[in-house]
């Protein structure tokens, strides 16, 4: 399934999410999805500009609850906020059984699920529906690294911390890979990648065991015809509580990778004791990782997305600059300034 233009009028629920640091999933809808989005609900930003907000250029209104929203006849309510853990907060039950009793299916990417829900399944009509996007697959084996025989180029996003920016990254370089004819793939991982993209896994739903051999399977699946595949990125190998990025390296034995780093970040967000590594020192770990000293694919970091967002114009050129000295290597902000040096620099080597 994916939130398509024809089929869904979509509603996200966003609450203290669009200032705030759990908004990520709704934001990311607002920005990529092909869906027609009628409302974003947040209580704290109702009747403000989302684009004067966010810098996202889609004329959405803003209001402060789900029963504001109808006037705007939404027919999907999407939660777009990812609190800590995953878990769904207690105050947001009562404005999702309002969204299901006026007849709207539900987009749930919370680790909560709520199809197997009693009180929600059965006030379900014939047409609605309520997507869980965190499920594991059936079927899955122990990765092998057979995506290695792939002939295509598979390019995973690699960060410094979580949520700074790998996903948006991969999806602005499938899109100019497209727009430059080259046969692309976006494989999402995550539970927004998935919303927008359709094909992927949420990798956070699987099992430790399997989850390496879960990206191998959709590396294998879509790119034995493609040209290029960019595997969104998860968590860092730098984050004390992230398990994904291994699994990912193992799984989609990527030829390239992009670093992804925020501007100015030394350490890692809510872990303060925990240093960021110089960044040439980052690239080095990543490396080493992936070619698991020789027995794997190698893959060097071909170039670095800088995420921006918090500085002007003026002082992300100069950040840019700046890891561009540092690293050696092709730098941009790829939502901000367009992503066609990093695509330039995996396609040439």
């Amino acid at each position: 399934m994916r939130l398509t233009t024809a089929n869904h009028r979509v509603a996200i629920l966003l609450h203290e999410g669009i200032l705030g640091p759990g908004g990520k999933t709704g934001l990311t809808l607002l920005r990529y999805s092909e869906a027609t989005i009628v409302a974003a609900i947040d209580r704290e930003c109702a009747g403000r500009s989302l684009p004067e907000l966010t810098g996202i250029p889609r004329d959405v209104p803003i209001v402060d609850s789900v029963a504001a929203a109808f006037p705007y006849q939404p027919n999907v309510l999407a939660i777009g906020i990812a609190p800590p853990g995953g878990a769904l907060p207690a105050a947001w039950f009562r404005e999702i059984q309002m969204a299901i009793a006026e007849g709207l299916s539900i987009v749930n990417g919370l680790h909560t699920s709520l199809g197997d829900r009693t009180e929600f399944r059965e006030r379900l009509r014939e047409d609605q529906w309520i997507w869980d996007i965190r499920q594991e697959p059936v079927g899955l084996k122990i990765a092998s690294a057979e995506a290695r025989q792939l002939s295509c180029l598979r390019v995973l996003a690699v960060g410094t911390d979580m949520a700074v920016g790998k996903m948006s990254t991969c999806l602005e370089l499938n899109r100019a890979a497209q727009a430059r004819g080259l046969r692309s793939k976006f494989l999402a991982t995550g539970q927004a990648g998935l919303a927008i993209a359709g094909d992927g896994v949420a990798l956070d739903a699987v099992r430790v065991d399997f989850a390496a051999g879960a990206v191998e399977h959709i590396v294998t699946r879509f790119g034995s015809d493609r040209d290029i595949v960019f595997v969104e990125g998860q968590g860092s190998l730098l984050h004390p509580g992230s398990t994904a990025t291994l699994p990912l390296l193992r799984g989609a034995q990527p030829t390239h990778l992009v670093l992804v780093h925020r501007a100015g970040q030394t350490h890692i967000r809510k872990h303060s004791h925990v240093p960021i590594p110089p960044l040439p020192a980052v690239i080095d770990l990543y490396e080493r990782v992936a070619d698991a000293a020789g027995a794997l694919h190698p893959a060097k970091v071909a170039a670095i997305a800088l995420n921006t967002r918090h500085l002007n114009d003026s002082d992300a050129r100069d950040a840019i600059a700046q890891v561009e000295a540092e690293t050696h290597l092709p730098c941009t902000d790829p939502v901000r300034f367009g992503p066609d040096s990093l695509l330039d620099a995996i396609v040439s080597t």
